[in-house]
């Protein structure tokens, strides 16, 4: 069987238990990632990215699917596979101070996956303090800090400890669950420059997570609009960013908030939480689009125009949304 990346993913799913039945929080996904190149998936809270993300890398554990990494289906791993899986592939979460763990300096942090995965012994002072030297110095840490503890440190510094340590283990491909959105602006900016460079210096993968389209439009070559579980619309970066067509993705690319005071009413009142009827599109609530085959059929993915893939009734019958 011919695999298209680094990271291919299968027909993903990860249901939950819940009082009210299954919870399908991710549902039926598939996507490829190649070598050095970024993969953005976008959508609300509540989307299932996260999920997404966390299934790939057997945090937890799916319920149906292939995970396709280096040509190997890691769904079959077993725990010990898994924990060696861990020096290829990493996270990058998005809270810096809540990943840290708060009696761990600096130092300890970037040291214990490398003690962890037996690339050091714990005794191997000189051997470890280097190689912290090394990582805080890739992520432009200054030593100073290396006993620091998280709390002593701003969010910025503390998410560049995050990056040291997961990059610590010389991984190829490095999952970003919202690496970013935590942090003030000047800082973001600084984190996704750093983020590019050292994707182009190290030639790694990133499957990129947010729900902001215009920080997942600069960072990736391609992204996925995640919905209810769903990849609704994928496609080439460029094209997406320029002329989205599913009316989800619309409706989030007008919501990035734009420097108009005469701009009266933003379209985020538009995205509330409502649910679709059992069988009927799942934004069929919230999309002005919608018609009757909406409510009774769900979309399923289909090729539209320069290999975007779709998941629209509307679109599907030639339609352009959004004019």
């Amino acid at each position: 069987m011919e695999h298209k990346g680094l990271l291919e993913v299968r027909n993903l799913k990860k249901y939950f238990d819940t009082n009210r039945g299954p919870l399908q929080a991710v549902d039926n996904i598939s996507f490829s990632i190649e070598k050095g190149r970024t993969l953005g998936v976008v959508g609300e809270s509540g989307c299932g990215k996260s999920t997404l993300g966390r299934t790939i890398l057997r945090l937890q554990e799916p319920t149906s699917g292939e995970i396709w990494f280096n040509g190997e289906d890691i769904v079959k791993y077993d725990k010990k596979q898994v924990k060696a899986l861990r020096s290829k592939m990493q996270i990058i979460f998005q809270d810096p101070y809540s990943s840290l763990n708060p009696r761990m300096t600096v130092s300890q942090a970037i040291e214990a996956p490398l003690v962890l995965q037996g690339i050091y012994k714990k005794n191997d002072r000189e051997g470890l303090q280097k190689k912290v030297r090394e990582m805080m110095d890739l992520v432009g840490l200054a030593y100073r800090f290396a006993n620091s503890y998280p709390h002593e440190l701003d969010g910025g510094r503390r998410q560049r400890i995050g990056i040291a340590r997961a990059l610590a283990l010389n991984p190829e491909c490095i999952f970003c669950d919202e690496p970013v959105s935590a942090l003030d602006v000047s800082v973001q900016v600084q984190i996704i420059n750093m983020l590019k460079r050292l994707q182009k210096e190290r030639d790694l993968s990133y499957l990129f997570i947010s729900h902001d389209l215009s920080v997942v439009y600069y960072m990736s070559d391609y992204i996925g609009i995640m919905y209810g579980g769903c990849i609704v619309e994928y496609g080439c970066s460029e094209d997406i960013y320029r002329r989205p067509l599913h009316p989800y993705t619309k409706l989030l690319l007008q919501s990035i908030p734009k420097a108009e005071p005469s701009r009266k009413k933003s379209i985020v009142s538009v995205l509330t939480e409502e649910k679709a009827e059992e069988g009927a599109c799942a934004f069929y609530p919230r999309c002005s689009f919608s018609n009757r085959r909406c409510l009774i059929e769900v979309p399923v993915l289909k090729k539209y125009e320069n290999n975007r893939v779709i998941a629209c009734h509307y679109v599907e019958g030639g339609a352009v949304c959004g004019g």
